[in-house]
């Protein structure tokens, strides 16, 4: 999932170059939001989801975005950036309206955020890579970076 992005991310973040208010600790940020918002889903897939496929990619979600986001947390604190402590305004609202939802029709919608979500997290980390400040200066770096990005689409 996200796990091997955002180790890439962490990695790259750790360096001292990338202290600061910049893309780096600004795309941190929002990985950092991106994966509370995906815990708090996830434990809601658990509850509210009808199918049993739905609860155990609940499960991974909590699992591997807790795993991700301690990562990026030791990040931030090595770059001297203050995380973020919850999901964004648009997570929050995004969740309030998935925690009314139960059943067949909380499978549907889930899929549906879930698949757009990820979507959208394709593109930020493709843009990510593509910056110097974001991804880091060396291919490798970058290459690492977008070799990460196809484990999105599959989970």
């Amino acid at each position: 999932m996200k796990l091997a992005s955002l180790t890439i991310v962490a990695m790259v973040f750790t360096s001292p170059v990338y202290a600061g208010e910049n893309q780096s600790s600004t795309f941190l940020k929002k990985a950092i939001q991106g994966n509370f918002a995906e815990i708090e889903m996830g434990k809601l897939a658990q509850q509210n989801g009808a199918r049993e496929d739905v609860k155990q990619f609940g499960q991974m979600l909590n699992y591997d975005h807790s795993a991700a986001n301690q990562k990026a947390l030791d990040a931030a604190k090595s770059m001297d950036v203050t995380p973020p402590d919850s999901p964004s305004k648009k997570q929050k609202s995004d969740f309030e309206k998935m925690s009314k939802l139960s059943g067949a029709r909380f499978d549907s919608q889930f899929a549906k955020h879930m698949v757009a979500d990820h979507e959208k997290d394709i593109a930020e980390y493709k843009r990510a890579s593509k910056s110097d400040d974001a991804a880091g200066t060396t291919p490798k770096l970058k290459s690492r970076c977008l070799k990460n990005i196809s484990i999105l689409p599959s989970s």
